[in-house]
């Protein structure tokens, strides 16, 4: 899914570039005193990444390329292989291999079933899929890692619900699901770090940084309280502002059409593939679930399941499915990594977190401190589209920050990645909410409400576990 930048006149462009460039001049005699020449040219190089991948109308592949030639041109890395050790990151190439086993769940037929299963609690009516909407989307990206495959997989069963019961297009029902399957589906998909793109790259930071090599198990654990809570909020909060602002459109006998769940399987033999990849999926969750990392890499089951999915027998992946993948986006992550990577090791992401301490009151507690970390998180991330970069590049500040404190670095990288996960403001700020806008279901005013509600919420709820339960996993 590519979300379409905003794209501002070559006026506006120019006038930036010309900030930019007057800034350049007078930064490094300023605000920008306290860090080495070559700390200098990072921040300049961190300005124009934000620049490139936000307003810039330069494609972000292109962008991403132009970013790797100029840490050469800066001087910042001795050679190329310097530039390029972002994409040597595992996490790239987990998102890689479990976005196109996403596509083997849709040929066997998952989504046929997740939704046929939807479509028998049609009979008793809207309110009973209005609450077993938001608990399948909960546990959805256990099996799934896709947060957009699972929008695409409800979305026709969803408008089908909608017509069958009665309702308007833009009915009280069809607009809550559509933020479960937009808002909620997003924020969501962290549960596990195999739940999608953002956890997976999110659980290889705790590793390159030293934080926790955790297990599938153990984030689960971590995340889930947190985040279930959070989420059970917004959904309350969302069903209750919808009902009160929309009129309700339930007829007075209570009574609705019944639509009738199509045949999952047209034959046998898609029946037999259909458990085959639900067993073989089961397997590598459970290994993850069960074997240590050390013993067996995150990484290596994945793998071994692309190629058995890949024997002509078997059939279920092609080269066209590895064609089909988002290559703009492997060269926006592998470039945020390499930022990232030099952000730690030429000391910028200190002497940033060393300025930002200037913000902070002497003498002040810990919980203010976390707060203070919180409102920068989220500050920082409304700068960037894409959540992914957003915490590539500050997640090495905000740990070297929590280094010169006295808060425990497992909390601070859980509020990191819980602010950046649960900010979804604006549409573009995620793909699945940003397609759900796009459909015409939700108002402005509708999604601006209540996204804003749900950062809110994703934000207090970050500061209260990173304060009391994230505290215990030190």
């Amino acid at each position: 899914m590519q979300i379409t930048r905003i794209r501002f006149t070559k006026t506006f462009n120019i006038l930036i570039l010309a900030a930019v460039a007057a800034l350049a001049i007078i930064a490094p005699s300023t605000f920008l005193s306290d860090f080495s020449p070559e700390q200098q040219r990072t921040v300049g190089l961190l300005v124009l990444a934000i620049y490139l991948w936000t307003i810039s109308p330069l494609p972000s592949g292109a962008a991403s390329i132009l970013l790797l030639a100029m840490m050469m041109i800066l001087g910042l890395v001795d050679s190329v292989e310097g530039a390029m050790t972002g994409f040597l990151s595992q996490a790239l190439y987990f998102i890689l291999i479990l976005t196109i086993l996403a596509r083997v769940l849709v040929k066997a037929g998952v989504d046929k079933v997740v939704a046929s299963q939807l479509l028998r609690l049609n009979r008793k009516g809207p309110k009973v899929i209005a609450v077993a909407l938001p608990l399948m989307i909960a546990i959805l990206p256990v099996l799934m890692p896709s947060a957009f495959a699972r929008l695409k997989m409800l979305l026709p069963f969803i408008d089908r619900l909608n017509d069958t019961f009665g309702f308007s297009h833009r009915s009280i029902f069809r607009k809550y699901a559509m933020y479960v399957v937009g808002l909620m589906n997003q924020n969501g998909t962290i549960i596990v770090y195999t739940g999608g793109g953002f956890p997976v790259l999110a659980a290889q930071l705790l590793k390159d940084y030293n934080v926790a090599d955790l297990g599938w198990l153990e984030w689960f654990l971590i995340v889930a309280p947190p985040l279930w809570t959070a989420l059970l909020l917004v959904n309350v909060f969302a069903w209750k502002y919808l009902k009160r602002t929309y009129p309700s459109e339930i007829p007075a006998d209570g009574k609705y059409q019944q639509s009738r769940p199509e045949s999952e399987f047209g034959t046998t033999s898609e029946k037999k593939k259909f458990w085959f990849v639900i067993i073989t999926f089961a397997l590598m969750i459970l290994t993850w679930a069960v074997i240590n990392n050390d013993a067996v890499p995150t990484l290596l089951p994945p793998m071994i399941l692309l190629v058995i999915y890949s024997l002509p027998k078997v059939g279920l992946l092609g080269n066209e499915d590895i064609r089909a993948f988002d290559w703009e986006n492997f060269l926006l992550l592998g470039a945020s990594f390499s930022i990232g990577i030099l952000l730690d090791q030429n000391g910028t992401a200190s002497v940033i977190a060393e300025q930002m301490l200037q913000f902070v009151p002497d003498g002040s507690g810990m919980i203010f401190k976390i707060m203070i970390l919180a409102l920068i998180t989220f500050l920082f991330r409304m700068i960037f589209i894409v959540p992914s970069s957003a915490i590539i590049v500050i997640f090495p500040v905000i740990i070297s920050y929590a280094d010169m404190t006295d808060i425990p670095v497992m909390s601070i990288a859980f509020l990191v990645i819980m602010v950046v996960g649960g900010t979804n403001i604006f549409p573009i700020h995620s793909p699945t909410s940003y397609f759900a806008f796009q459909t015409g279901v939700l108002s402005k005013k509708d999604h601006y409400i209540i996204a804003s509600f749900s950062t809110c919420i994703f934000i207090m709820a970050a500061i209260i576990a990173a304060a009391s339960y994230w505290m215990l996993w030190q």
